[in-house]
C-alpha cells in the first residue's frame, strides 16, 4: 500500500508566517502530532529570505531592500539569499528515522529532489541532477563566493540544459529533515543584484553575468508561459512519483495557526534577522 503524507498548500503568505510554518511543521513532525508532509507556498510581499549564517548587513544592501517595498527575513537554513517572487516555493518535513531517508545530507537530499526532478519532467523538461565530480568542482561548492543563492549548483540540485532550475536548503533539528526551496517561474536578474553589496561595479556585473550562464526560470525555457497552477499541478504529481507516496490534503486547525503566529513572532524581530 502507498504510503500517505500530508500536503498543504498555503499560497501566497507573509515572509514570517512561512517560515514560522515550516518551523511549526518540524516542530509537529518531531512531536509525533503529523506524518510527513510535503508543503507549496508562495510570498506577499516578495521577499529577499536570508541564510542562517549570512552577515547581514556586510552582504545586504538593506536600504534597498526597504526602497523596493521587498520583505526580508532569516531563514532557519545555511545557504545564500534568495528573492522570492515568480515562483513555486516548497517544503519537505520528515522525520530523519524514516526508512527511506538516507542518513547523508547529500544522499537525503537525492530522495527529496527527485520529486522536484519527476515535477519538470512532468511540464516537460529534461532535467537531471548536478553532481560535481572533478576535484576543482567540489572545492568550488565547498567556497561560495557569491551571495546569491542560485550561483552555483549544489549537490544533487537540479539543472535543465546546464543551468540550476531550482535552488533548495536543508536542516536538521529534533530527529526531522526540513528541506525548502524555490523553483523559479520568472526571474528578474537586474532586481536580484541589485539587493547585495559588492566591492565594485566590475565584481557586480562579473556575478550577475555569471549567474546568468548558470542559473534559469521555467519561463525562460519554456516556449509558452506556463503559471504557478500548472507549476504546482506538475509538482504535486512530480513529489508523490518522486517520492513512491500518495499526498492527503490537510488544513491546519485553528489552535494550530495560533502556534503558527506566536512563532512568527519570532522571525519579525530585529534580534532574529540581525543576528549576525
Amino acid at each position: 500500500m502507498t504510503e500517505q503524507w500530508l500536503f498543504i498548500n498555503t499560497k501566497k503568505q507573509n515572509p514570517y508566517f512561512n517560515m514560522a510554518l515550516d518551523e511549526a511543521l518540524l516542530n509537529w513532525v518531531s512531536e509525533g502530532k503529523m506524518q510527513p508532509v510535503i508543503r507549496f507556498y508562495g510570498w506577499n510581499p516578495r521577499t529577499l529570505s536570508i541564510g542562517y549564517f549570512q552577515k547581514l548587513e556586510k552582504e545586504i544592501d538593506i536600504e534597498k531592500v526597504k526602497a523596493n517595498d521587498i520583505g526580508l527575513v532569516r531563514r532557519t537554513t545555511g545557504g545564500r539569499g534568495v528573492l522570492h517572487d515568480k515562483e513555486l516555493t516548497y517544503s519537505v518535513v520528515v522525520p530523519e528515522s524514516h526508512p527511506d531517508m538516507p542518513q547523508a545530507v547529500t544522499e537525503a537530499y537525492r530522495v527529496i529532489s527527485n520529486g522536484l526532478l519527476e515535477g519538470f519532467k512532468e511540464l516537460g523538461f529534461d532535467a537531471e541532477f548536478a553532481i560535481p565530480r572533478t576535484e576543482e568542482q567540489k572545492a568550488k561548492l565547498r567556497d561560495p563566493r557569491s551571495s546569491v543563492c542560485f550561483d552555483a549548483p549544489s549537490w544533487y540540485e537540479l539543472v535543465v540544459e546546464g543551468r540550476k532550475v531550482a535552488g533548495s536548503a536543508q536542516t536538521r533539528q529534533k530527529g526531522v529533515i526540513l528541506q525548502h526551496g524555490s523553483i523559479l517561474q520568472d526571474i528578474d536578474t537586474n532586481e536580484l543584484f541589485d539587493l547585495f553589496i559588492y566591492k565594485n561595479p566590475r565584481m557586480r556585473e562579473k556575478m550577475q553575468n555569471a549567474f546568468s550562464d548558470k542559473a534559469v526560470a521555467i519561463n525562460d525555457l519554456s516556449d509558452r508561459h506556463v503559471t504557478i497552477k500548472e507549476m504546482e499541478e506538475a509538482f504535486h504529481k512530480g513529489f508523490e512519483k518522486g517520492l513512491g507516496i500518495e499526498l492527503v490534503p490537510y488544513e491546519l486547525t485553528n489552535e494550530q495557526l495560533e502556534e503558527v503566529y506566536q512563532i512568527a513572532d519570532k522571525y519579525m524581530s530585529d534580534e532574529w534577522t540581525y543576528r549576525r
